[in-house]
């Protein structure tokens, strides 16, 4: 029987050892078409052939995520796999994971669920694994106990965590997170993002992904453990290069509540973090009355055939750029966001051309407006979120960019995509930011505004769209219940 001998080199690659045309066909099998590769420059001026190898076929080095995924091929075609290193998970028991987590002493608001002790423990064993946790699952939580576990067991191994988040907001809140749980000593905690000191002796560093990585190698040795949180928004070749550069950092954890419906970017993920591990579904969190209730409106606005027989000719962008700047549409989601009781969070895509556009529409109008963009400062977005919290009836006209992901807003009653989009990741990722509890909600219902421009048989681009999503909101199991408004001009 043909041998596939698998060694490691380091924390992030191994070496696969076998016959080379054995190293040819795994090649073949790992090499993935990338979506949208077509539209980028470097396929168009033909530097590159759309497609991504997970195994390089001169230097047989493949990514050390996907053992189970090399199991899996070699089964299939009769090949036996012989491990040439230690692979064997740590041994770490249920009960000895309950013991550490009650040492902390966690404030008893922050309800301790089985489903985060499973994790946490599933985490410890393997030392990787990249973690399916939905919005409201307490990822934060497992998060905090990971860093805290690693604190204590490499104590005398020069421990240092690097925590990779994809925005500012969540440096702070993640930092805020780590406090609230009860760490007493917040000055081991460095946080990096747009100007800030990078360089730091500090056992902790909370950073976003763009300000770390263009650093060099040597900035990365240091790190034991690396977690990478929202791990689905980071670029992949952002990704890559820092994940590599932590070739010595044997701990490795990513956190998404989401994963796109390509192979290539699991298995990427997967490799440079470990095997998915689903934490629990948001379906089963709403059963299990952990999230509020839930109720999409979908709210499809009809066009006149005048609008219609204009818009049949323009190509996405433009459609876009009128929807955005239509005066008649602006002021439905205008009187839609004022009609609505409780915290409302409005999406909106572009920020010149639309986000500021209903800022404007909505400011003075008698309740309290924040406005939120990539230019606002990180600190300033955390006190948004931290007035928003305690405030009966605000607004906040955010971009997907800042407030889709991540942030956690408890007291928010409804969310109006403004902007359509078919991208799974954002609209779940959206969609979680409506579905916490607090103490005065236990129901939240997202508005889903499209827009019927058919004229014959064309379909507008944005009606697609649309489509894509309800079939999300199938997928999901989300009620959702789709409305027809006649837009006045």
């Amino acid at each position: 029987m043909d041998i596939i001998g698998i060694e490691k080199i380091d924390e992030t690659y191994n070496k696969i050892i076998a016959d080379p045309s054995i190293i040819m066909e795994m090649s073949e099998h790992f090499t993935f078409d990338v979506p949208g590769a077509k539209f980028m420059p470097a396929y168009r001026n033909k530097f590159w052939d759309g497609k991504i190898r997970l195994l390089n076929p001169m230097t047989c080095t493949i990514y050390a995520g996907l053992n189970k995924y090399i199991e899996e091929f070699a089964e299939k075609r009769g090949y036996e796999i012989e491990y040439k290193s230690d692979f064997s998970a740590e041994e770490f028991s249920l009960k000895e994971a309950n013991e550490f987590i009650s040492s902390l002493n966690i404030p008893s608001k922050f309800e301790r669920r089985d489903y985060q002790d499973s994790a946490f423990t599933y985490a410890v064993r393997n030392r990787r694994a990249l973690m399916l946790s939905p919005t409201a699952s307490g990822k934060s939580y497992i998060i905090y106990l990971l860093v805290r576990y690693y604190e204590e067991y490499l104590r005398d191994n020069n421990f240092r965590a690097l925590i990779i988040v994809p925005t500012t907001s969540l440096v702070h809140q993640l930092a805020t997170d780590f406090i609230d749980y009860g760490y007493s000593d917040s000055s081991n905690i460095h946080r990096v993002f747009a100007g800030q000191d990078k360089k730091t002796d500090h056992p902790i560093v909370i950073s976003t992904w763009q300000s770390i990585f263009k650093l060099d190698k040597k900035y990365f040795d240091s790190f034991s453990v690396v977690i990478g949180d929202e791990a689905h928004l980071f670029k992949a070749k952002s990704l890559t290069s820092i994940m590599s550069k932590l070739s010595n950092c044997r701990y490795r954890f990513g956190f998404t509540g989401t994963l796109d419906d390509t192979q290539t970017h699991r298995l990427v993920l997967e490799g440079l973090f470990g095997s998915v591990r689903k934490v629990i579904s948001t379906a089963e969190l709403i059963e299990q009355k952990y999230l509020a209730q839930f109720l999409i409106k979908c709210i499809v606005l009809r066009y006149s055939d005048t609008d219609r027989q204009l818009v049949t000719k323009m190509d996405y962008q433009a459609e876009m750029d009128w929807l955005v700047r239509n005066e008649s549409r602006n002021r439905f989601i205008k009187n839609l966001t004022l009609s609505l009781k409780g915290n409302t969070l409005l999406l909106f895509q572009y920020v010149e051309k639309h986000g500021k556009v209903l800022y404007e529409m909505l400011k003075d109008e008698g309740i309290p407006v924040h406005f939120v963009h990539g230019g606002v400062d990180g600190e300033d977005r955390e006190e948004i979120r931290r007035i928003v919290e305690q405030s009966p009836s605000s607004i906040i006209v955010a971009s997907y960019g800042t407030f889709s992901t991540g942030v956690n807003i408890r007291n928010l009653h409804n969310i109006i995509f403004a902007s359509p989009s078919k991208s799974k990741i954002r609209n779940l990722q959206s969609i979680g930011r409506g579905l916490r509890k607090s103490e005065n909600k236990d129901t939240a219902t997202l508005y889903d505004i499209s827009d019927d421009l058919v004229w014959k048989s064309k379909k507008n681009f944005t009606i697609q769209h649309f489509a894509e999503r309800v079939r999300i909101y199938n997928e999901e199991k989300f009620d959702y219940k789709i409305y027809k408004v006649n837009l006045k001009v």
